[in-house]
């Protein structure tokens, strides 16, 4: 009777911790070599083999892999390349077979000869460390091209929505483009904000490449945070019509049906059932992402929040670059500098002198010690573990014990007259008080008009204008028509209702043309009546 196969699960017996571990490592041999001592050999022959594939060479023998290894990575001779292959062969990654092509003489088949090619475990591993690789070294970036290709989207599905009967085709090719760059969009900007935190800590990059490269950072964060601005609002509207149709879940079990009619036949049944809910679950995520709903603000207001925090986290780290290129110590350099002082002290005494004048440890100031008292301590050392009952006594001034203070007399340091700082502190307060009231005052409107309506606006009235937009557009729900909000100091409310006539505003600018759809707007300065000195 033969026994059991081992690899047969049902024949085999329970398998213990020492077995599961043995399957375990077996099943992730191939990934051994990224921790062996000629780690960058193994993965540059498995690069080579990889590449090979990609051009349809399946067997490469042990001199070609030579021949392709990078100069820097090449070793001396062939010998050192077979050894990383036979390794390689037994980890899994590779396949070794007989190279019987160039026998001539019966002697040649004791001769070892191989040839190699990649194992399906050794290709996958490659493939892993690739996408490993790729996304480690990934940065990201605000991609507002993919807001325009989303707003351009969500125009189409409202074509598709209005039909009486949608094409299935066109709905699955458009929803598969909208997922592609929204899910591209979301994915770049994490690592891009994570990637600039990196930079705003200084991580790993040099002072001068970071100040050559700011400027051109702000300025791309800036263009990005007004295109969220204006195209996260008209994609929130777009999500809101879709809705409003009540055709979106028509579409997306149109484009549940399409995928499920290629699934295998023993999955068929549930198919159309899990793409439906896959669906659902990005479109639920597409929405969260640009509209805000009640105790949840969305995505792109909190990343629009994040990016305009870390303009000041960039200037800060600026400022703090050309302190220390100024020559301005910190911390750091002080207690490096006091660290030289105390091993160049030539004695305990001249250290204790030393740590007493750098940390302030002196005396306490109702106790009066002189010379005197310094000579006799100094004759008659007192040991520290001395009680107080048991040590001398230490004298108090007669003062101190009469009126319970001390205090030395002296001539009084001169108060330095500060008048001119504050005056000057108080004109820059008042200008910009005036600038920010002027700009209140020019936006008001008294009444409701068109943003077309506004004209020409100063800087200092076009940023305030801009944030007030994001405000309120950051309310819209989908389905209303008109929202008000109020500006996060309390002294601006807008409100703004939508129109039918398609209309384009231009409200023009020093730094060029803002063009936008068309709304009546109502802007209310909330200080009038407030005195001066009270508003914020």
């Amino acid at each position: 009777m033969t026994s059991p196969h081992p690899a047969d699960p049902d024949s085999a017996g329970p398998v213990g911790p020492a077995e599961a571990t043995q399957a375990a490592e077996a099943v992730y041999a191939p990934f051994a070599h990224l921790t062996a001592r000629n780690a960058a050999l193994y993965r540059q022959v498995m690069r080579v083999f990889l590449a090979a594939k990609e051009r349809f060479a399946v067997h490469l023998r042990p001199e070609d892999v030579h021949a392709a290894l990078p100069p820097e990575h090449r070793p001396a001779g062939p010998d050192a390349v077979a050894k990383a292959l036979d390794s390689l062969v037994g980890w899994g990654n590779l396949r070794a077979d007989p190279d019987t092509s160039r026998v001539t003489a019966v002697e040649d088949f004791y001769r070892r000869r191989f040839i190699y090619q990649l194992t399906q475990a050794g290709e996958a591993a490659e493939h892993a460390l690739s996408a490993y690789d790729e996304a480690l070294g990934r940065r990201g970036a605000l991609q507002a091209v993919a807001l325009h290709d989303i707003v351009t989207h969500l125009r189409t599905l409202l074509v598709l929505a209005a039909e009486e009967e949608p094409d299935a085709a066109k709905a699955h090719l458009v929803l598969s483009a909208l997922a592609h760059r929204f899910e591209a969009l979301a994915e770049n900007a994490r690592a891009f904000m994570g990637s600039l935190q990196r930079t705003i800590d200084l991580h790993g990059v040099e002072v001068e490449v970071f100040l050559a490269y700011k400027d051109r950072l702000i300025q791309y964060l800036e263009r990005f945070i007004q295109d969220l601005i204006t195209l996260g609002g008209r994609i929130a509207l777009l999500i809101g019509e879709l809705e409003d149709q009540g055709r979106v879940g028509l579409l997306l079990r149109l484009t549940a049906a399409r995928e499920a009619a290629d699934a295998a036949p023993d999955e068929a049944d549930t198919a159309e059932i899990q793409a439906y809910e896959r669906w659902a679950g990005r479109w639920v995520g597409l929405a969260a992402w640009f509209v805000s709903a009640e105790g949840r603000e969305s995505q792109a207001r909190l990343l629009r929040g994040r990016a305009l925090g870390a303009v000041p986290q960039l200037l800060s780290v600026v400022r703090q670059l050309n302190e220390r290129r100024a020559g301005r110590s910190d911390r750091s350099a002080d207690f490096r500098t006091l660290a030289r002082w105390f091993a160049e002290a030539p004695d305990d005494a001249a250290r204790h002198r030393l740590w007493r004048a750098a940390f302030g440890l002196y005396p306490a100031r109702h106790l009066t010690v002189d010379a005197d008292t310094l000579a006799e301590r100094g004759a008659r050392a007192v040991a520290p573990s001395t009680p107080w009952a048991e040590a001398a006594p230490l004298r108090i001034s007669p003062q101190l014990r009469r009126t319970g203070s001390y205090e030395r007399r002296g001539k009084p340091r001169r108060v330095q007259d500060r008048s001119e700082q504050r005056r000057q502190l108080a004109e820059l307060a008042a200008k910009q008080a005036e600038e920010i009231a002027a700009a209140r005052a020019r936006l008001a409107t008294n009444g409701t008009t068109r943003l077309s309506a506004l004209g020409e606006l100063d800087p200092v009235a076009f940023g305030l204008f801009l944030r007030l937009l994001g405000d309120v557009l950051a309310t819209w729900r989908p389905g209303t028509t008109t929202t008000v909000a109020t500006s996060n100091d309390g002294t601006m409310e807008i409100r703004l209702t939508v129109l039918d006539d398609d209309t384009t505003a231009e409200i023009r600018t020093p730094g060029g043309v803002f063009r936008g759809p068309d709304h009546t707007v109502e802007i209310t300065d909330l200080t009038m009546g407030i005195p001066a000195g009270e508003a914020r």
